[in-house]
């Protein structure tokens, strides 16, 4: 199941309004921003786990992708930039 991170009306972000255990049905009710992941794009979170995964090597991210180091190393740069908006 894919969660719904923005509005399907006007693609606004979506917050977080309820969390709930499923153990013993205690739930937390408020108004709460997405964790900064949940506010990339499904390609830029993928982006982050390939990164993570590859052990932080740009150049192998690069090769398994079939692009050069420097249009990785710019979409790298990109998410960079978004990650510190979002985080202000």
């Amino acid at each position: 199941m894919k969660l719904s991170t923005h509005c399907p009306s006007c693609q606004h972000s979506l917050q977080v309004s309820q969390l709930q255990c499923e153990q013993c049905s205690t739930s937390v009710s408020g108004s709460y921003p997405l964790p900064l992941l949940l506010q990339l794009t499904e390609e830029e979170r993928k982006f982050v786990l390939d990164f993570f995964l590859s052990s932080g090597s740009i150049k192998e991210m690069a090769k398994q992708a079939e692009l050069s180091y420097p249009t990785m190393r710019n979409r790298l740069d990109d998410l960079i930039e978004k990650i510190k908006s979002l985080q202000s």
